[in-house]
């Protein structure tokens, strides 16, 4: 049973850094440009404890509403019982990172231009729907050089 029901408690290995991650932050997390409506997740730093989130939000992707000089808000869903609360979190820019969840999105829809585009000036019809994965296609075995081996497992004996 746990001792200490503290605002950090139970989080010895949530909040530890990864192997050759350790010492000083990088100038680059202080760069990054974030947006309103940009989507973030949230990953706390342990090493910088001003502006960490509750180890709660550690691991969930929220949309930012609010930007200020030195910590963002972040709007995350939380599950409280059958409904989700959204919930409005201040948190500094060294706890947070963009998402690349949409990334895979951004691309396909990229790609579909360009091929509405090119199908446009050849004067096709183009379907753009995704596909799910179809079976494999027909394909014949030959036996005639290989043997069929039978396997059977072998009756149980007692070593004793």
């Amino acid at each position: 049973m746990p001792h200490s029901f503290g605002y950090r408690a139970r989080t010895r290995h949530l909040f530890s850094k990864n192997f050759r991650e350790h010492g000083p932050e990088h100038l680059s997390t202080y760069l990054k440009v974030y947006r309103v409506g940009d989507i973030v997740d949230i990953k706390a730093n342990a090493a910088i404890h001003k502006g960490m989130p509750h180890k709660f939000y550690h691991g969930r992707t929220g949309i930012i509403y609010n930007v200020t000089k030195s910590a963002v808000g972040v709007i995350i869903n939380k599950r409280v019982g059958n409904r989700f609360v959204e919930k409005r979190v201040n948190i500094r820019i060294e706890h947070i990172k963009h998402s690349k969840c949409r990334d895979d999105f951004l691309k396909r829809v990229k790609e579909n231009a360009a091929k509405k585009h090119a199908a446009k000036e050849a004067g096709e019809k183009i379907v753009l729907k995704r596909q799910p994965a179809q079976p494999l296609p027909k394909a014949l075995i030959k036996t005639a050089k290989t043997s069929i081996e039978t396997i059977s497992p072998i009756a149980y004996e007692a070593l004793v």
